[in-house]
């Protein structure tokens, strides 16, 4: 195993060991994500990525030790990394994991979670002022709208490419839409992050990590509203698509007689009334007005007391997410894996 060094072609591969094992599953009908499923994946992203021309793998040590079990005694081409950070047992597990790649010169990383767990990477690339970084996010989580189900060896496959240069074509990457949340809560002032829904909750509480009661929903300002999610966005997206290649954000506010079933968590349906939609430009301000509890990407993180707000908005400067599909098309059409045959 190698220690930290700064090297080209490098895919990091960043875990969540608690992402799909909270108690919002049980509170629905999901089932839950073992180590063992993720550690299976990590593997598989792992030889794809050194079938593509990875040179360089790296990996954290976590308390599970999930992804470093995975690749410590696999043959392969590419070097193997495994990294030290503190551990906290909570989200800056993630950040730490994600400027100990970046710290390596690692600039693609597949990444293992839900929603909050790519809240957290996120945050970290921005808060480090990183612009290159490329993403490509795996569905493990509880709500799952930014990250995607897809094959782990295929995800490999293309972070490969990726990190080794090749994968030069614009069109199958785009920078993710951010919720940026600035403001006062209580005595300290807020400087937070969402990737695809911000909503106000009233009578809640920081903390609670039941599924949300949908009487309790006052607004929501969504990124993406998508009508075949789960959670907070299908509430705008049953109503109004508005889909991650679309330069604008949904503001919901909720309430009415009219109601509608949204599956809030898997396998768990919620009526729900929504009274407005409104489409909001990019970096126009939306106020989240207390009392009552900002919640990010499903996280209730901010209290909010009567006559404080926190202000929203929507930028699209995210790290690059490439599409997995639109690459591995791209990347046969340039004849980089087969030659196309001849007549």
């Amino acid at each position: 195993m190698g220690g930290p060094l700064l090297v080209k072609g490098a895919v990091g591969i960043c875990v969540n060991p608690m992402s799909g094992r909270d108690v919002r599953r049980l509170a629905a009908h999901a089932s839950n994500m073992t180590h063992e499923a993720k550690r299976d994946m990590v593997t598989r992203v792992a030889v794809g990525a050194d079938a593509a021309g990875a040179t360089d793998i790296f990996v954290t040590r976590e308390p599970f030790r999930i992804a470093s079990m995975a690749v410590e005694h696999m043959e392969m081409n590419a070097r193997v990394h495994v990294l030290e950070h503190p551990i906290h047992h909570d989200a800056r597990d993630t950040e730490a994991a994600v400027l100990a790649f970046l710290a390596c010169g690692c600039e693609t990383i597949v990444s293992l979670g839900g929603d909050g767990t790519h809240r957290a990477l996120v945050r970290a690339l921005l808060q480090a002022g990183d612009k290159e970084t490329h993403l490509l996010p795996l569905s493990t989580g509880t709500n799952n709208v930014f990250s995607r189900l897809a094959e782990p060896t295929i995800v490999g496959m293309v972070a490969g490419y990726q990190a080794s240069g090749r994968l030069t074509d614009a069109a199958v990457k785009q920078r993710v839409k951010v919720l940026h949340v600035t403001g006062g809560a209580g005595s300290r002032p807020v400087d937070d992050i969402g990737l695809i829904d911000a909503a106000l909750l009233r009578r809640d509480h920081v903390g609670n990590l039941l599924p949300f009661d949908a009487d309790r929903i006052d607004r929501l300002l969504l990124t993406r509203a998508e009508p075949g999610a789960i959670g907070m966005s299908p509430i705008g997206g049953l109503v109004k698509v508005i889909d991650e290649n679309a330069d604008v954000g949904l503001l919901v506010e909720l309430g009415g007689d009219h109601k509608f079933l949204v599956p809030i968590s898997p396998g768990l349906f919620q009526r729900v009334a929504v009274k407005s939609t409104t489409e909001i430009p990019f970096d126009d301000p939306v106020e989240f007005c207390g009392p009552g509890v900002l919640a990010l990407d499903g996280d209730r993180d901010h209290n909010l007391g009567r006559n404080e707000t926190l202000i929203v908005r929507i930028r699209r400067d995210g790290p690059w997410v490439i599409d997995i599909n639109q690459a591995m098309r791209w990347i046969v059409a340039q004849g980089m894996i087969a030659s196309p045959p001849t007549r």
